[in-house]
């Protein structure tokens, strides 16, 4: 007996044949192993050493600071591990990371036994030490990037992820029960669509003392939210008459059964298609920002944020080149994606395309 594939499997199986969305697939694949493995790529601190008997991760200190082992603050390294490890225990090795350079500081004089300081300000131009260059402080570029990687791809799938969440729970609430709930839940949609997300964002920024990169994300996510939920509403209103859901509710299931199992995994297709078009408008929020310097704060690092030391010297342009071209080719990648989906999921253009 021949079992016709599932729906999603029909739909991977047609984007797999546009090229293009599948590049870009491959590309997000690969910053997000790239983000994952940031202090192992590029770091002044080894990824594993094993000091005074013990062994240490000190390279988790750039996912969060509290990671890095207490042992090197209290025998006084200073964030400076190689010449202290073969001083302070000779019996000591390390792991260190594939490109030593700090995304927060700049490289000192003979801090790896034989390398000069990192330049700053104009001759810090790309070379083979440095291949992206360097800012005015002398804080290498790439590794920068490599550890801004991180911050791109938090903002987009965080925000996203807040902004899928609240509009598939207003359009699924509104579609399926209607009356005076739709009506409810459609004019608190209009409200949000009138807030301009960026104002906000700014407004917001200014009143709290210590922003962060998580403050940003979830204004993103409470204001990106509308299209989402009307388009839940439009699928839901279509569904929520089919066939299965009568005899599901002829069955006895209850509202939150037949939402949640019936109507909501049919609805899911076209709601993903804004939700990854969101991601890519959100990195573009994110590094708009920080290149306005209303980004996270030093010494966080982040695309917008190098963009942004190319203000005030136009003459560095490899400021501007770097992370310009790595913003430019993660959104086009996400509208790629965004645009794979609809055609794979979306019978109608698939038709219209014929």
């Amino acid at each position: 007996m021949h079992h016709s594939p599932g729906f999603w499997a029909e739909a991977w199986r047609r984007y797999r044949r546009r090229p293009l969305a599948l590049a870009a697939l491959a590309f997000v694949g690969f910053l997000g192993v790239v983000a994952a493995l940031a202090p192992a790529i590029a770091g002044t601190k080894p990824v594993l050493c094993r000091y005074k008997g013990h062994l240490y991760a000190p390279c988790l200190g750039y996912f969060d600071r509290r990671l890095e082992p207490a042992i090197f603050t209290k025998d006084k390294f200073r964030g400076t591990y190689p010449k202290n490890l073969a001083e302070k225990d000779p019996a000591s090795w390390a792991i260190w990371p594939l490109f030593f350079q700090d995304p927060y500081r700049s490289v000192r004089g003979d801090e790896w036994p034989g390398r000069p300081e990192n330049p700053s300000m104009d001759q810090g131009r790309p070379s083979w030490r440095n291949p992206f260059g360097t800012d005015q402080a002398g804080v290498d570029v790439l590794a920068k990037m490599v550890h801004g990687t991180t911050v791109a791809l938090l903002v987009g799938f965080v925000s996203m992820g807040i902004a899928g969440t609240i509009g598939v729970i207003v359009g699924a609430i509104g579609g399926y029960f209607g009356g005076r709930i739709d009506m409810l839940t459609s004019r608190i949609t209009e409200i949000v669509m009138c807030i301009p997300t960026l104002v906000l964002i700014l407004a917001i920024l200014a009143i709290i003392e210590k922003p962060t990169i998580w403050h940003t994300m979830a204004i993103i996510g409470m204001t990106g939210w509308t299209g989402i939920a009307r388009l839940t509403r439009g699928e839901f209103l279509r569904l929520k008459g089919a066939e299965y859901v009568t005899a599901a509710r002829a069955a006895g299931a209850g509202p939150a059964r037949i939402i949640l199992r019936h109507v909501l995994p049919n609805a899911l297709a076209p709601i993903l298609v804004p939700i990854t078009f969101g991601i890519a408008s959100a990195i573009l929020t994110e590094s708009g920002l920080s290149f306005l310097g209303f980004g996270p704060p030093p010494p966080s690092a982040s695309w917008g944020s190098i963009l942004n030391g190319a203000r005030s010297n136009l003459g560095m342009w490899w400021l501007v080149l770097f992370p310009g071209v790595a913003i430019f080719l993660t959104v086009l990648a996400y509208n790629l994606i965004g645009e794979g989906l609809q055609e794979a999921t979306d019978p109608r253009l698939r038709e219209a395309r014929k």
